[in-house]
């Protein structure tokens, strides 16, 4: 019998990763889920570097389960991929699991790296280094302008609520767009800040020029994102009812490895638009899906919206399904499945081309 070398002995491992900002805890196990050690290492690129190696030194590294893929395990994966590992992105364990076990970060490295051997969770980690993740990027700075400049909107509309009856007169029967030029162009003495009626006065200016600055930082970020979402896929921006905020959406959503998506059916889950069985007894139905990514569903519910009033094959199949029994709420989730199918095509076609 011819002798076993020390390749050939080499076990097979699996390893798990519980990540957070300064630090990671890293859990090994075998392939009948004992565990071999578990250690703690810097959230740092030479961090990274030691762990992959101290996993390497347990046996042959067939697979890595990580927490928090998106967030702070996004610079550890940049590093597996680029060691051709397979990364499996992982959920942090359900509150039962928890409650029997406890909770500290070496028993949920554990835990990552025994899902990831059991193929609890099968999912791909998004790309974190293309023309996407420039554009998620780019969103995040506009999402946050937008919520700031209608909050500061809503302030302004309070303020006048409360301010002096000549001050409130003036300014109420305004709409938006002339209420923030009025009180941009107010001109209160600030040395008499401590009256009330010149303080609201000062007060809706600061708001105003803010809510100003707000809309022109608004519109450079559009000015950027709409070549960038046209470059990455001007079918999906050509189609009906679909935008430049939609379409950007969609693709943060989707992600760079569009591959990751194994069907259709996986998007419309991914989008939470896939029908959810709800049935009991007789009655045989499907209910609303509210898992899933909720600024997706919202992409594909401002869709159905702009077919519902201009495109006339949805107009008709919403008064077909009403006469047959169906509910508003019941014929949109309908829709928005739909819709989600015919964006997946989009989204795929558009990878096939670049492939090509």
């Amino acid at each position: 019998m011819s002798p076993i070398t020390p390749d050939e002995a080499e076990i097979e491992v699996v390893g798990g990763v519980d990540t957070h900002q300064d630090t990671h805890t890293a859990a090994v196990i075998d392939l009948v889920g004992r565990v071999l050690g578990t250690e703690q290492f810097p959230a740092t690129a030479s961090g990274y570097a030691a762990l992959l190696a101290w996993m390497h030194g347990h046996g042959r590294l067939s697979r890595v389960g990580v927490e928090g893929t998106g967030a702070y395990g996004a610079g550890l994966v940049r590093l597996l991929r680029d060691e051709q590992m397979q990364v499996i992105e992982v959920d942090r364990p359900d509150r039962k699991t928890r409650r029997f076990q406890g909770k500290s970060d070496p028993i949920d490295a554990i835990q990552a790296a025994r899902a990831a051997l059991a193929g609890e969770r099968t999912g791909t980690p998004k790309q974190r280094d293309g023309r996407v993740e420039a554009l998620r990027n780019l969103r995040v700075a506009r999402r946050s302008a937008v919520d700031q400049r209608a909050e500061t909107q809503r302030q302004m509309k309070a303020l006048i609520v409360t301010a002096p009856d000549e001050l409130r007169a003036q300014l109420r029967g305004l709409n938006i767009t002339k209420l923030i030029a009025t009180c941009a162009d107010l001109q209160p003495d600030q040395a008499d800040a401590a009256i009330p009626a010149v303080a609201v006065a000062v007060a809706l200016r600061s708001l105003a020029r803010r809510h100003q600055h707000l809309s022109t930082e608004i519109a450079n970020l559009d000015e950027l994102l709409e070549p960038l979402v046209a470059a990455i896929n001007p079918a999906l921006l050509a189609a009906n009812g679909v935008g430049p905020d939609v379409a950007g959406q969609l693709l943060v959503s989707a992600g760079e490895n569009h591959d990751r998506l194994a069907s259709e059916a996986a998007f419309a889950m991914l989008c939470g638009a896939a029908p959810i069985p709800a049935s009991s007894g007789k009655t045989t139905r499907h209910r609303l899906n509210r898992g899933g990514d909720r600024q997706a569903n919202a992409a594909l519910y401002r869709v159905v919206l702009v077919r519902l009033r201009w495109d006339p094959r949805t107009r008709d199949y919403m008064q077909r399904r009403t006469k047959e029994g169906m509910s508003k709420k019941e014929i949109i989730r309908c829709l928005k499945r739909y819709v989600a199918r015919e964006l997946y095509q989009l989204i795929t076609a558009n990878d096939l081309q670049l492939a090509a």
